[in-house]
């Protein structure tokens, strides 16, 4: 909050509902289970540092977010899916996409706005 870094939102802060998700050396991690002297040394990146990624013009080009509250952290879950497992199947997006829970939207514009970015590389 100091910092100006909103993005990663305090939801359930037991790790259930993945608001907080940032990417830690190109994973994602839900920031509440993570203890901050756990990071030392490592690359850590938040929504505010995607700058333009495609994943994000996707999420607006497929209507992926409603309210916007759990946007940021799928946002960082689907640019991780792509960055790391860029031919991911159907099933590997789904199992990705459990780590996040949205109340608003159905996952199928979530899962649209992923398959259209792999499909740009």
């Amino acid at each position: 909050e100091h910092l100006g870094l909103t993005g990663a939102k305090a939801g359930c802060e037991n790790g259930d509902c993945g608001a907080c998700t940032v990417i830690v050396n190109g994973l994602p991690i839900k920031s509440c289970l993570m203890l901050a002297v756990e990071t030392q040394g490592s690359s850590i990146a938040t929504i505010e540092g995607l700058q333009n990624a495609p994943i994000q013009q996707a999420f607006i080009d497929k209507f992926a977010f409603q309210c916007g509250f759990c946007t940021p952290g799928f946002i960082m879950v689907c640019h991780a899916l792509v960055n790391t497992q860029p031919n991911a199947d159907e099933d590997l997006i789904k199992e990705w996409l459990q780590s996040n829970i949205c109340r608003c939207t159905g996952y199928e514009e979530i899962r649209e706005a992923v398959r259209s970015v792999m499909t740009l590389e």
